[in-house]
């Protein structure tokens, strides 16, 4: 098998793992605190990850660096991230989360030109602008359909837009595993102190499906939510290291097309696991995204630039 055929496999299974990843988290959310989950999640993570990959990846001495204030910039813009996209999780429609955040590389395209002066044509600020709009169909502001929860997925976007602004800075020094570490690290001290402060439910509220997510009491799962806070692990760990393999293998412009399978497996694991058919409007706002940054990737491939990112999805969940 060549490298080309071996780094496609890698981002289809890594689409395929965190979407399951969702699945599991939304399965989960009506019973569990949002921050047991995560911290169960990334208990299984952080074993796999010193337990297979950092030795796969050269030894713990990876685990040492120069920049850690940076981790811990980067590990908190990925657990804000994370954190309300989950909450949007818990009331939206998994399709229609998962192409909100998809605008994800349109606002990285713009804080390319406010942070880093980057210069943007205008088919990319068209496609920005297109996939803007079809967050806005998706979301119905001003109609009896709106929900306050699709607000989440778009703060989520910004956040992983940060996140990346960060990674480009650590990238070249650091390998994936490290900063994968890292952000798992942070992942459990953040879900963890949160389980200390709140997890007794002091602060549980019932106003909306999200709230109620971040803020219930930890409950001692059974034998079968146990394993699926565990699977959750499994596919986060797992799908971070077919990523990263896969962008080491080929071109970005090779993989980055392929990661959009995320958003077609959002539609059908919703459809499967939860009977959520997305209507008109919905399939509108997700043909506008998936357009939006189709066009983005194709004119950074054109131009031979790379400035929706070396990863362009958002791809740590």
């Amino acid at each position: 098998m060549n490298r080309t055929t071996l780094g496609i496999l890698c981002a289809m299974g890594a689409s395929v793992a965190f979407t399951l990843n969702d699945v599991g988290i939304k399965f989960l959310a009506g019973d569990y605190a949002l921050h047991q989950i995560v911290f169960f999640r990334t208990l299984s993570a952080l074993t796999i990850t010193m337990a297979i990959i950092i030795p796969l990846e050269g030894g713990f001495h990876l685990l040492k660096t120069k920049h850690p204030m940076l981790h811990i910039a980067r590990g908190l813009a990925v657990v804000a991230s994370n954190m309300v996209f989950f909450m949007g999780l818990a009331a939206l429609p998994l399709a229609e989360a998962t192409a909100i955040f998809f605008v994800s590389p349109l606002v990285i395209t713009l804080f390319s030109v406010i942070f880093l002066k980057e210069k943007v044509g205008p088919y990319r600020w068209l496609a920005v602008v297109i996939g803007l709009v079809g967050a806005i169909v998706i979301m119905r502001p001003g109609t009896a359909a709106f929900q306050i929860a699709a607000i989440f997925p778009v703060l989520a976007a910004f956040g992983y837009a940060t996140l990346h602004m960060l990674t480009r800075k650590l990238g070249a020094t650091e390998k994936a595993s490290t900063l994968a570490f890292y952000v798992q690290l942070i992942f459990l001290v953040v879900s963890g102190s949160i389980g200390i402060i709140a997890g007794d439910g002091k602060f549980a509220s019932d106003i909306h499906p999200s709230v109620s997510f971040l803020s219930r009491a930890w409950v001692m799962p059974d034998q079968r939510d146990l394993m699926i806070m565990l699977a959750v692990g499994l596919c986060s760990a797992s799908g971070g290291y077919l990523i990263s393999q896969a962008y080491r293998l080929c071109a970005a412009a090779t993989i980055a097309p392929f990661e959009y399978l995320a958003l077609v497996l959002a539609i059908v694991w919703g459809i499967v696991f939860f009977v959520e058919w997305p209507d008109f409007v919905a399939w509108t706002g997700i043909a506008l995204i998936l357009s939006a940054g189709l066009c983005v990737l194709w004119r950074e491939n054109v131009l031979k630039k790379r400035i929706a990112s070396e990863r362009p999805m958002p791809r740590v969940r």
